[in-house]
Protein backbone atom coordinates (compact mmCIF):
# COMPACT_ATOMS: atom_id res chain seq x y z
CA UNK A 1 0.00 0.00 0.00
CA UNK A 2 1.24 3.54 -1.07
CA UNK A 3 -0.74 5.65 2.25
CA UNK A 4 -0.86 4.28 5.61
CA UNK A 5 -4.04 6.98 6.06
CA UNK A 6 -7.56 5.69 4.03
CA UNK A 7 -10.59 8.11 3.40
CA UNK A 8 -14.43 6.94 3.67
CA UNK A 9 -16.30 8.97 1.32
CA UNK A 10 -18.25 10.52 4.54
CA UNK A 11 -14.45 11.72 5.90
CA UNK A 12 -13.03 12.64 2.43
CA UNK A 13 -16.02 15.58 2.17
CA UNK A 14 -16.37 16.39 5.78
CA UNK A 15 -12.45 17.55 5.08
CA UNK A 16 -13.02 19.22 1.84
CA UNK A 17 -13.63 22.56 3.37
CA UNK A 18 -10.04 22.25 5.28
CA UNK A 19 -8.74 21.25 2.38
CA UNK A 20 -9.68 23.81 0.15
CA UNK A 21 -8.57 26.45 3.12
CA UNK A 22 -4.97 25.12 2.33
CA UNK A 23 -5.06 25.10 -1.35
CA UNK A 24 -5.70 28.48 -1.18
CA UNK A 25 -3.54 29.57 0.98
CA UNK A 26 -0.74 27.69 -1.86
CA UNK A 27 -2.36 29.56 -4.53
CA UNK A 28 -2.01 33.20 -2.68
CA UNK A 29 1.59 32.07 -1.72
CA UNK A 30 2.61 31.26 -5.52
CA UNK A 31 0.91 34.56 -6.71
CA UNK A 32 2.72 36.52 -4.13
CA UNK A 33 5.85 34.96 -5.05
CA UNK A 34 4.85 35.69 -9.04
CA UNK A 35 4.34 39.23 -8.02
CA UNK A 36 8.02 39.38 -6.74
CA UNK A 37 9.10 38.35 -9.88
CA UNK A 38 10.24 34.82 -8.45
CA UNK A 39 8.70 31.26 -9.83
CA UNK A 40 8.65 28.95 -6.44
CA UNK A 41 11.59 27.31 -7.51
CA UNK A 42 13.89 29.76 -7.81
CA UNK A 43 12.29 31.49 -4.43
CA UNK A 44 13.47 27.65 -2.96
CA UNK A 45 17.03 27.71 -4.33
CA UNK A 46 17.63 31.28 -2.66
CA UNK A 47 17.44 29.29 0.56
CA UNK A 48 20.65 29.05 2.31
CA UNK A 49 21.06 25.91 4.47
CA UNK A 50 24.28 26.89 6.20
CA UNK A 51 21.65 29.88 7.60
CA UNK A 52 19.49 27.40 9.79
CA UNK A 53 17.06 27.37 6.97
CA UNK A 54 16.81 31.28 7.04
CA UNK A 55 15.02 33.50 4.37
CA UNK A 56 16.63 35.81 2.08
CA UNK A 57 13.71 38.24 2.95
CA UNK A 58 10.56 38.87 4.57
CA UNK A 59 8.78 39.69 1.37
CA UNK A 60 10.52 36.30 -0.21
CA UNK A 61 9.76 34.73 3.81
CA UNK A 62 6.08 35.14 4.70
CA UNK A 63 4.83 33.29 1.37
CA UNK A 64 7.23 30.20 1.28
CA UNK A 65 6.12 29.78 5.05
CA UNK A 66 2.95 29.64 3.88
CA UNK A 67 3.02 27.62 0.94
CA UNK A 68 5.53 25.33 3.09
CA UNK A 69 2.97 24.98 5.98
CA UNK A 70 0.06 24.56 3.52
CA UNK A 71 1.58 21.81 1.51
CA UNK A 72 3.20 20.15 5.07
CA UNK A 73 -0.48 19.78 6.75
CA UNK A 74 -2.03 18.24 3.26
CA UNK A 75 0.92 15.95 3.54
CA UNK A 76 0.36 15.03 7.05
CA UNK A 77 -3.03 13.68 6.50
CA UNK A 78 -2.19 12.28 3.22
CA UNK A 79 -4.45 14.80 1.28
CA UNK A 80 -2.50 14.65 -2.07
CA UNK A 81 -2.71 18.16 -4.15
CA UNK A 82 -1.99 16.72 -7.71
CA UNK A 83 -2.28 20.46 -9.87
CA UNK A 84 -2.50 23.84 -8.14
CA UNK A 85 -4.21 25.14 -10.75
CA UNK A 86 -6.89 23.25 -11.49
CA UNK A 87 -7.27 22.15 -7.34
CA UNK A 88 -7.08 18.30 -8.33
CA UNK A 89 -7.02 16.73 -5.37
CA UNK A 90 -6.68 13.07 -4.76
CA UNK A 91 -8.04 11.22 -0.85
CA UNK A 92 -6.95 7.80 -0.47
CA UNK A 93 -9.59 5.08 0.07
CA UNK A 94 -10.00 1.42 0.24
CA UNK A 95 -12.49 -0.61 -2.10
CA UNK A 96 -13.97 -2.84 -0.59
CA UNK A 97 -12.28 -5.60 -1.80
CA UNK A 98 -9.01 -3.72 -0.08
CA UNK A 99 -7.57 -2.23 -3.32
CA UNK A 100 -6.43 1.37 -2.64
CA UNK A 101 -7.61 3.89 -4.73
CA UNK A 102 -8.11 7.89 -5.14
CA UNK A 103 -11.19 9.41 -4.30
CA UNK A 104 -11.07 12.56 -6.64
CA UNK A 105 -12.19 15.48 -6.66
CA UNK A 106 -11.52 19.31 -8.50
CA UNK A 107 -11.83 22.22 -5.74
CA UNK A 108 -13.47 24.64 -8.31
CA UNK A 109 -15.32 22.44 -10.62
CA UNK A 110 -16.86 20.02 -8.40
CA UNK A 111 -19.28 20.45 -5.39
CA UNK A 112 -18.25 17.45 -4.22
CA UNK A 113 -16.37 14.17 -4.64
CA UNK A 114 -18.04 12.02 -7.53
CA UNK A 115 -15.16 9.97 -8.86
CA UNK A 116 -12.63 7.72 -8.12
CA UNK A 117 -9.20 6.00 -10.00
CA UNK A 118 -7.20 3.62 -9.44
CA UNK A 119 -3.90 4.50 -8.11
CA UNK A 120 -1.69 3.90 -11.53
CA UNK A 121 -4.69 5.55 -13.79
CA UNK A 122 -4.43 8.88 -12.83
CA UNK A 123 -6.59 11.39 -13.69
CA UNK A 124 -7.81 10.04 -16.92
CA UNK A 125 -8.82 6.88 -14.99
CA UNK A 126 -11.67 8.45 -13.32
CA UNK A 127 -14.85 6.77 -12.88
CA UNK A 128 -18.32 7.90 -11.31
CA UNK A 129 -18.77 6.62 -7.57
CA UNK A 130 -22.12 5.71 -8.37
Amino acid sequence: MRHNRHYTLEEASAARAWVAQRVRWVRAARAQLAALGLPVRAALEQLDPNLGGAYPGSELARPLVELSRAAAELEAVEVVLRDVDRGLIDFPALLPDGREVYLCWLLDDEPEIGFWHPIEAGFAGRQPLS
